[in-house]
């Protein structure tokens, strides 16, 4: 413990992470100090809520259409059951995990959220030194609000990870890549599920997307490929009717030359922010991706290549097939396709197809400290969490994502140790019962 501040560096300890993790808490309320964020998840909800802009709230917490997939994702985790154990000795508790030749000291991984800069205005970089203080990896965005490079200098050695949204321009994939490489990510996440923005009601009746805003898009304007179609395009001879002058317009203009890297009456001058948005907006993802062009990221990258988004088990064998290193098991925390299934209700079967051959990975709809242990119990290597340090960040910034990490391991420490284990590796589904009145069967 470093100024009253939990580290994750000891994997092992007597007490627990979970048990120190409530010493500290209590030991702070004796001289009145409270947590800078709620505990349970739906004060946390409730009070991200309150602090956050109405747009801010709707590109986060919404999901697509009316928002049942999202619902899908609960009841597939509610529909599993602890089944505890007792009078196992449970005093040393191990919560680490090995992944892709990697020590990490639990299995919780922050996944890649876009536009933090409609959240808070750190961003990414108040996420990168949370979960650079826990040892967490960090997945950086390809939609962030700060760049590769700044985001990874506030890391030190701390691991992190890069998400890729394939775009459009093979030049501007292979960029990112050698952008990734050298700011220290030790694997590329690969999204799937985004090559075409999910139906999202609570943004459309806003009329509001960041990324037109200049919000979100910083490792593209940052990106010599990019910038290099962006200078062409903003060249170029505009087509077409000139935009109405609305206030409305003006405002989203000034946003986007702010939001611009440079200076801004230089960027106003130069008409380069408008480009970059429109450029962006053509190239940023490739509808017409197929698993042969898969062998291009590997040709332009040595890092582990995840595939995020495999929901069914045959695309679960087309991606072992396509020679990739891991899985994630996701469907977007429920913001592309309504009504699809819950995100646990299509592991086992992934899991059981790919047989130990690669590591899966369990994203969507991460809550509490039982949620981890359920989804690890049915077969994952580790958790993606989403909202929930979001919403830390609205509320309190870096010391609000970091509390938020923190108390999602503490709860899975503890959930660990009353379950009757030790160590993830203990985990089985044994560990788990079902609800047979809510049985849902996957895919065949």
């Amino acid at each position: 413990m470093e100024d009253g501040r939990l580290t994750m560096a000891q994997e092992r300890s007597v007490t627990g992470f979970g048990r120190e993790t409530q010493s500290t808490i209590y030991r702070d309320g004796a001289s009145g100090r409270r947590p800078a964020v709620p505990t349970a998840a739906q004060a946390l909800y409730d009070a991200a809520h309150a602090a956050m802009s109405p747009e801010a709230w709707a590109y986060v917490a919404g999901s697509s259409g009316s928002e049942t997939t999202a619902a899908a994702n609960r009841s597939a985790l509610d529909r599993w059951r602890i089944l505890p154990r007792v009078l196992r000795n449970v005093a040393v508790r191990d919560l680490g995990i090995d992944l892709f030749g990697h020590r990490y000291p639990s299995p919780v991984i922050a996944a890649p959220v876009g536009a933090l800069g409609l959240v808070h205005p750190d961003a990414d970089l108040a996420v990168a030194r949370a979960t650079a203080e826990l040892g967490i990896p960090y997945i950086f965005s390809n939609q962030a609000s700060k760049t590769m490079e700044e985001t990874a200098a506030v890391m030190g050695d701390s691991p992190r990870w890069f998400q890729l949204y394939w775009s459009s321009s093979d030049d501007l994939v292979a960029s990112l890549l050698r952008r990734a490489e050298g700011a220290g990510a030790q694997a590329i996440v690969i999204t799937l599920d985004t090559h075409t923005l999910g139906w999202r009601p609570q943004d459309l009746d806003l009329a509001y997307l960041p990324f037109i805003h200049g919000i979100g898009i910083a490792q593209y304007t940052s990106d010599p490929v990019f910038r290099a179609i962006v200078r062409e395009r903003a060249a170029a001879p505009s087509a077409g009717a000139p935009p109405r002058i609305t206030p409305s317009a003006v405002r989203t203009l000034l946003d986007m030359t702010r939001n611009h890297p440079g200076r801004f009456f230089e960027n106003l001058r130069s008409g380069e922010p408008k480009a970059a948005v429109e450029t962006f907006l053509d190239v940023f993802s490739r509808p017409s991706l197929t698993w042969d062009e898969l062998a291009f990221a590997r040709e332009h990258t040595s890092l582990p290549i995840v595939l995020k988004g495999i929901q069914h088990p045959d695309d679960a064998k087309r991606a072992l097939a396509a020679g990739v290193d891991g899985i994630v098991v996701s469907n977007h925390g429920g913001r592309q396709i309504d009504g699809a299934i819950g995100s646990l209700d299509a592991l086992p079967a992934i899991v059981d197809t790919v047989n130990g051959a690669v590591p899966v990975l369990f994203d969507s709809g991460i809550r509490g400290g039982s949620d981890i242990l359920k989804a690890m119990a049915l077969g994952a290597s580790a958790v993606l969490v989403g909202r929930p340090w979001v919403y830390g960040l609205a509320i309190a910034g870096s010391a609000g994502v970091r509390e938020v990490l923190r108390n999602l391991v503490a709860e899975f420490d503890i959930a660990l140790g009353l379950s009757g284990h030790t160590s993830v590796s203990e985990l089985s589904r044994d560990s788990l019962a079902e609800r047979a009145d809510q049985r849902m069967s996957p895919p065949a």
